[in-house]
């Protein structure tokens, strides 16, 4: 073990272990939250992609089930409110786990950003089309965006339980809507009774011929950003009542069921607007993909109440970044690796309060300059917010599955309970991140398209700078990962029930 000269840091109050399965996929169906970015993600895609937007899913989905295993295997072995942070901390370092820490805190903060601009503009076409402001400035989003911010504030500053539950609740029945619409769509391409004689194309699965195929390494950041927080169960570590088969199962099912649904209503709504140019055009521009087609197909009533449903979905996705980013940084800060004050619990709430409120401030100060500093389009917010958190959370996700390869294949100390030839898993997916980023800022993007990676970059750059400024820190806090996870230079395996310093501090027993 490392030796420490000062006592370890603790924190007030504990996490309570109350969450079950199903809550755990509440935070990460919600993070996630399909009915929000299958409405407004794959136009970015379609950009980049033409009509082939199903296929960039498709390899976003193969790309995601091969980092699920990632963190399946070590939530099988690791609950740490940290996610990445313990994750890694405990395979590859302290100073590795911190910078991972802070970089997917920094993903959930930029993607709490996304989601509150998402919610404004939907709302802001609500106004609009609704006629309550039939020419409300496109500005709108951004005073809407900071209203529902406040609400999202006050909620993650509650027990997690309860939010959970209503979370899934909204986005099951706004999912199921939406299958509604896309089963209605499917059956008037099917019997040639779509609007411009349209009909069922399969040809949307493939690339054209005179496309370059690397522009699917493009796209598939809107499919990443579509996915991002399939693995936020990972920070309700310490608050599910089975951690280590729980949270697999609630990120294992996230991953998969997000594959499923993304690939097939990309596919049938290409399909309902069309594979040829007016059809591509239609979608790009579109302000709620689903929403429009049900308008198109059925109703407006009913492309309405899906709007209305994205935009609660986003709220909702707000509200699961809030939440990820409060456990990522509690977890940090508890550790020494943050303000202390942040690493505190409320004793009556028992949930982080101090720090969901730290996160939602960063997320307010960023809408604010986008509006009255730099004059930002909401819009243009969401895909910068969208491109910069995405590439951050690659990163991330590269560190973990290296923490995954060694500790599962590598490192000796731990015992061997999976296959050798799982080892191509991890590989495949390693090969598939960094491609996937080295595509991204290679060649450098020009004008707008600068200022995602540009802002990705300097959070990793200023988070690395303080990492290693901080090394001591970073030592103590490593020592905290091993008392709690039981990986250390004198343990032969990850000890399953450490009555170690963090386990008091957060309560509950591992199980």
């Amino acid at each position: 073990m490392i030796e420490s000269s000062k006592p370890l840091p603790t924190s007030k109050g504990r996490l309570r272990r109350e969450l079950s399965v199903w809550e755990a996929i509440g935070v990460s169906v919600a993070l996630m939250a399909p009915s929000m970015g299958v409405n407004i993600n794959p136009q970015g895609t379609a950009g980049l992609v033409g009509s082939a937007v199903p296929l960039t899913f498709l390899l976003g989905t193969a790309a995601v089930l091969l980092v699920a295993y990632t963190f399946v295997r070590l939530c099988q072995r690791f609950s740490h409110s940290g996610s990445v942070y313990g994750f890694v901390g405990a395979t590859l370092g302290p100073k590795a786990g911190a910078f991972s820490g802070w970089a997917l805190a920094g993903t959930y903060i930029f993607y709490a950003i996304v989601t509150t601009a998402a919610a404004g503009i939907f709302v802001g076409n609500l106004i609009r089309t609704s006629g309550l402001w039939a020419d409300a400035p496109d500005w709108i989003a951004f005073p809407v965006a900071a209203v529902l911010l406040l609400l999202v504030a006050f909620v993650a500053t509650r027990p997690a339980r309860g939010g959970t539950r209503l979370l899934l609740l909204v986005e099951v029945l706004t999912v199921g809507l939406i299958l509604f619409v896309i089963v209605v769509v499917t059956v008037r391409l099917l019997t040639h009774t779509a609007p411009r004689d349209l009909s069922f194309d399969p040809s949307v699965l493939s690339l054209s011929a005179e496309a370059d195929p690397s522009m699917l390494f493009l796209g598939v950041v809107f499919a990443f950003l579509s996915f991002a927080g399939f693995e936020a169960a990972a920070t309700l570590g310490e608050e599910a009542k089975n951690p280590r088969k729980d949270i697999p199962r609630a990120i294992l099912g996230t991953a998969a069921f997000g594959g499923i649904f993304f690939v097939l209503v990309t596919a049938i709504q290409v399909m309902g607007f069309g594979a040829d140019a007016e059809g591509m055009n239609a979608f790009t521009s579109s302000g709620s993909l689903t929403g429009d087609l049900a308008v198109a197909y059925i109703s407006p009533i009913v492309g309405t109440i899906i709007t209305i449903g994205a935009a609660v979905s986003a709220v909702g996705c707000a509200l699961a970044c809030v939440v990820g980013a409060s456990r990522l940084i509690f977890a940090l800060s508890r550790d020494g690796l943050g303000p202390t004050a942040l690493g505190n619990v409320d004793e009556h709430h028992g949930v982080p309060q101090r720090a969901a409120l730290a996160a939602s401030a960063g997320v307010l100060v960023a809408i604010l300059i986008a509006w009255l500093a730099v004059g930002s389009q909401p819009s243009e917010l969401f895909t910068t917010s969208g491109t910069a958190g995405t590439l951050i959370l690659l990163v991330a996700y590269i560190l973990a599955t290296l923490g995954a390869l060694y500790l599962l294949f590598i490192s000796k100390k731990a015992p061997r309970t999976v296959k050798r030839w799982e080892v191509a898993i991890p590989v495949a997916a390693l090969v598939v991140l960094a491609y996937t980023v080295f595509r991204n800022i290679v060649p450098l993007p020009v004008g707008a398209a600068l200022w995602g990676p540009a802002l990705a970059l300097g959070w990793l750059v200023i988070n690395l700078i303080v990492v290693l400024a901080r090394g001591k820190a970073a030592r103590e806090a490593g020592t905290l990962l091993m008392q709690a996870d039981g990986i250390g230079p004198d343990n032969e395996a990850p000890v399953r029930a450490s009555r170690s310093s963090m386990e008091a501090t957060v309560g509950g027993d591992h199980a």
